[in-house]
C-alpha cells in the first residue's frame, strides 16, 4: 500500500464515480485495460458492484472501492484522501455518479424537494467533489503528467425536455462547470471534458426503451442504434490516455448525431 502522497511510478489511477454497472462499469473495463488501476465510488455495495471489481481484476487492474453519496460534500476529503491512501496518487477523475427523475412530471409541478434531490447529486456533489479533487491534485508535491477530469452529463445539456426539468437543469450546470474547471486548471496541466451522452442502454433507460426505441428507428438519431454504455466507456479512454492533447473545456457527444441540428 502507498502512503499518502508518495507518487506511485508504476500504474495510472482513475477514480470513477458512480463505478458499480451501467456506463460506470463500461468506464471501469475500458480504463482498466487501458492499464489503470481503479478507485470505485458508488452509494451501496451490492452485487453488482462485486461483478465490476471481479471485472477490472480480471483485466490485470487492482480496484478499491469508497461507499458514499456523492450528495454528501462533507465525505469528499475522505473520498480523496482514500486514494492517495491506496494508491500515491490521482490521475484521472470521471464524475459519472448521477441520478434521473424519480417520476417525469410537468415541469409547472416540480417541486423544491424534487430539484433540490436531484440537483444536489448531479451538479452540486460534482461540483465539490471536482473542487476537492483539483485542490488535491495542484497540491500533489510530484505532480503526474497527462492528469485530467472527465464529466459525464447528457444530451440534456443543451436539449430542453420540460417532463424532466430538474435533470436538464443538472446537467446544463455541469457544462459551465467543465469550462470554469478547464480555464483554471489549464496551467497545471489538467485537462478537464465534458461528455454528452444521448439515448444509451442502460437501467437508467428503462422505462422509455419502447419510446425512444421507436423513434430511433423512425430516425431521432443519424446513426439508427441505441448507444451502449461500452460507447461512453471508449471515449472516456480515449480522453484520459491524452489522445486530444491540445484540447480542454470541450463537450463531445456520444450521441448517434442526436444533437445535430436538422430541418
Amino acid at each position: 500500500m502507498q502512503l499518502k502522497d508518495e507518487v506511485n511510478q508504476g500504474r495510472q489511477v482513475a477514480m470513477v464515480t458512480g463505478g458499480r454497472r451501467g456506463i460506470g462499469r463500461a468506464i471501469c473495463y475500458q480504463l482498466a485495460e487501458a492499464g489503470y488501476d481503479l478507485f470505485l465510488n458508488d452509494i451501496v455495495a451490492d452485487r453488482s458492484l462485486d461483478d465490476t471489481v471481479a471485472g477490472i481484476q480480471s483485466r490485470g487492474a487492482q480496484a478499491e472501492i469508497f461507499v458514499a453519496d456523492i450528495a454528501d460534500v462533507s465525505r469528499h476529503k475522505g473520498m480523496v484522501d482514500a486514494v492517495y491512501t491506496q494508491f500515491g496518487r490521482l490521475d484521472v477523475l470521471v464524475n459519472n455518479a448521477g441520478v434521473q427523475v424519480r417520476k417525469r412530471r410537468d415541469l409547472l409541478d416540480v417541486t423544491p424537494t424534487h430539484f433540490d434531490e436531484v440537483v444536489g447529486i448531479n451538479l452540486r456533489g460534482t461540483f465539490f467533489l471536482v473542487q476537492h479533487a483539483a485542490n488535491r491534485m495542484l497540491g500533489d508535491s510530484h505532480p503526474t503528467q497527462g492528469r485530467s477530469i472527465v464529466i459525464i452529463s447528457s444530451c440534456n445539456a443543451t436539449m430542453a425536455s420540460p417532463e424532466k426539468a430538474e435533470y436538464c437543469v443538472s446537467k446544463s450546470g455541469l457544462s459551465m462547470t467543465t469550462k470554469l474547471f478547464a480555464v483554471r486548471l489549464a496551467e497545471a496541466g489538467i485537462r478537464v471534458f465534458e461528455i454528452r451522452p444521448g439515448l444509451i442502454r442502460t437501467d437508467m433507460t428503462t422505462d422509455v426503451r419502447e419510446k425512444y426505441g421507436s423513434l430511433i428507428n423512425q430516425g431521432i438519431s443519424p446513426i439508427r442504434r441505441w448507444g451502449e454504455p461500452e460507447d461512453i466507456g471508449r471515449a472516456v479512454r480515449t480522453l484520459a490516455q491524452g489522445d486530444i492533447p491540445f484540447a480542454t473545456g470541450i463537450a463531445i457527444d456520444i450521441d448517434g448525431g442526436l444533437m445535430i441540428p436538422r430541418l
